[in-house]
């Protein structure tokens, strides 16, 4: 029998469980509405009363997506494309939402902003990330400068991660084996291997998590050739974080974190710099602490997020480069709750981003900031706040937000409409005014201003849409030509995006979302204009899942680098599968996933390869 035949009887067998299971458990409960969402305002809020679409990836959605990396999940959402998570694992990841760039996006890990200041874009690199140490994550789209900071002006990705159990001790362990090949192979063969084990645990007032996670992909080819030679990927994650609860008004965490992430790479090499199959290979790692002191009063809280972090590349080509980098982060807010009605937030927060070039470079940046939050009784709510952002190179900006909404009750669940109109501050990265490769110390910061509006109808029937319409003007946009330098006009991007979530009956869910991005002014590359998700879940039993997934992305430019001329790609769809199911007391659950179903042939980055139809198997188990 062949491994073929192999791996398609188990994906048999995950299906003969579902419907055996389909007999013999009883269907699980969805909750429908008082959904709870943090982001858009740092305070718990019902989603009726947010000014924002929300995107909230939970726990559960997590789990029903084991098997994928984090950049692939939170590719299924409106608005973002991840250009990258389509193809060989190492290939480097572009952030683009609503027409941005990955510059203009902001990562939080609970609750820190992350990034790599030696990076041209400054951002945080997710192929560092382990999504099996997720609890959950949102996504608020448009300027969030006011609360975030500088960077955030079309999103900001807030992942929160697991935290200890009540138990003494608890444990987890999941493992995956999976195939990755392109579209022209089929020959199936393990090459993708994921490990993850955390213990943790509350005793007393202490408590505690650690982890270890290891992934490793081989079997493709970086760069498109008639003789692919395999480029693997590698990469370690472990984390540690503790806890102590001095008394009900003071607490203290803190957390310490190491990533190292090993790939091979295809590159330009001399005399043609041309794309080919290289022996090329980039290394990164990543070194993290941090400490959460948090101080609870009566109608209030006062706490601090401090971290530390620092990061070691290099890219190992015909011009080897290496990168050291260090960032510090302070945030010191105080939250004051005045009455069920209205609400407060002010802080401070400090950064300070180095990084060696030529010499050390470095930047700092002193915030303060204040937001409120009004919920009113009669449906108007309201979001507003101002941060003065202080530069040590550039001066002071003042950024704001004005985030009006009205709630409207229905006989079962509600209607809201919603309007925001907020601004953002960008400074240029180190590496762009200090780096390697077209480096401008005399670039001028970037502005954004972002307008948009919606509707959203939520009901007590399982039904969630949600419409809005959205424009952004940026001005000295930062862009590359024979070096970094700031665009002469202003680049405008408009669009929409319509989001449906589905529930007939507990069993069943059904999402979809589409977003149309129009480029005003300007060229983007790799930005499609149209692009759209559905999937359909069924919960056969509380122990038994099943879901069919559905993606189209649209055609889009691309640079060929062979003749310096951009080129239009084709539009693609991909259609994924999934299946799941507990046993021993949901203590063993097993797990089978198919991607790109009809092994569509497509081009995701000009010259790179991208995955064919692929099986993955695993088993999660909780102790």
């Amino acid at each position: 029998m062949n491994k073929k035949t192999n791996v398609f009887g188990v994906l048999c067998f995950g299906i003969s469980m579902v419907g055996f299971a389909q007999q013999n458990q009883e269907v699980v409960t969805i909750e429908q509405l008082d959904e709870i969402v943090i982001s858009d305002s740092r305070f718990e809020l019902k989603r009726e009363h947010s000014g924002k679409t929300v995107i909230k990836i939970s726990r559960q959605e997590i789990e029903n997506n084991q098997g994928r990396n984090i950049a692939e999940l939170i590719n299924t959402k409106s608005g973002i494309e991840i250009n990258g998570s389509r193809s060989v694992e190492g290939q480097n990841l572009g952030y683009y939402v609503r027409g941005g760039s990955t510059r203009q996006v902001l990562i939080l890990v609970d609750g820190i902003a992350v990034n790599d200041p030696s990076l041209v874009s400054n951002e945080f690199d997710l192929r560092l990330f382990d999504l099996n140490t997720v609890e959950s994550i949102e996504i608020i789209k448009g300027a969030a400068s006011t609360l975030y900071g500088n960077a955030a002006a079309t999103a900001v990705i807030s992942i929160t991660t697991k935290k200890a159990s009540s138990n003494a001790v608890s444990g987890n362990f999941m493992s995956v084996i999976g195939t990755n090949q392109s579209q022209d192979d089929s020959d199936y063969n393990p090459s993708s291997f994921t490990n993850h084990v955390s213990v943790n645990g509350t005793a007393n007032k202490f408590n505690y998590l650690a982890s270890f996670g290891n992934r490793f992909v081989d079997g493709l080819s970086a760069a498109k050739s008639d003789n692919p030679e395999k480029d693997a990927f590698n990469r370690f994650n472990t984390n540690v974080k503790l806890g102590y609860t001095f008394s009900d008004a003071f607490d203290i965490s803190a957390f310490a974190s190491y990533d190292k992430l090993k790939t091979d790479i295809d590159g330009f090499p001399a005399p043609s710099y041309t794309l080919a199959d290289t022996d090329d290979e980039y290394h990164s790692e990543q070194t993290r602490v941090g400490v959460s002191p948090k101080f609870t009063y009566a109608n209030g809280s006062i706490q601090v997020n401090a971290a530390y972090s620092k990061i070691d590349r290099e890219s190992i080509s015909d011009y080897t480069t290496t990168n050291e980098a260090e960032s510090f982060v302070v945030d010191a807010f105080n939250k004051y709750v005045f009455n069920e009605m209205f609400y407060t937030i002010a802080g401070l927060n400090y950064t300070e981003y180095k990084s060696l070039f030529a010499d050390e470079e470095s930047y700092t940046n002193t915030d303060p900031y204040l937001n409120a939050v009004y919920v009113s009784p009669f449906g108007l709510n309201i979001n507003a706040g101002a941060r003065l952002n202080n530069h040590s190179e550039y001066g002071s900006h003042l950024v704001y937000n004005l985030n009006p909404s009205f709630t409207m009750s229905l006989s079962e669940g509600y209607i809201k409409a919603f309007g925001s109109y907020a601004t953002s501050f960008i400074a240029p990265n180190l590496s762009q005014l200090f780096g390697y490769y077209g480096a401008n110390p005399d670039l001028e910061p970037e502005e954004n201003l972002t307008m948009e509006g919606g509707l959203e109808i939520n009901t007590e029937k399982g039904v969630r849409l949600s419409a809005l319409y959205f424009h952004r003007d940026e001005e000295n946009t930062i862009i590359y030509t024979t070096g970094y330098e700031n665009a002469t006009t202003d680049a405008k991007v408009q669009g929409f995006e319509v989001e449906a979530e589905v529930k007939p009956c507990n069993a069943v869910v059904f999402t979809a979302n589409y977003t149309f991005t129009e480029l005003i002014d300007g060229t983007r590359l790799r930005l499609p204009k149209h692009k759209a998700n559905a999937g359909l879940a069924y919960n056969f039993s509380a122990n038994t899942y099943a879901s069919l997934n559905y993606q189209f992305v649209d055609s889009r430019m691309d640079t060929d680098f062979s003749t310096y001329q951009n080129v239009d790609l084709d539009s693609f769809s991909l259609v994924d599968l999934y299946f799941s199911h507990k046993l021993l007391e949901n203590r063993l659950k097993l797990f089978v996933g198919v991607t790109n179903l009809f092994n569509e042939d497509y081009i995701e980055v000009m010259g790179y390869t991208t995955k064919g139809r692929n099986v993955n198997l695993g088993l999660n188990i909780n102790l």
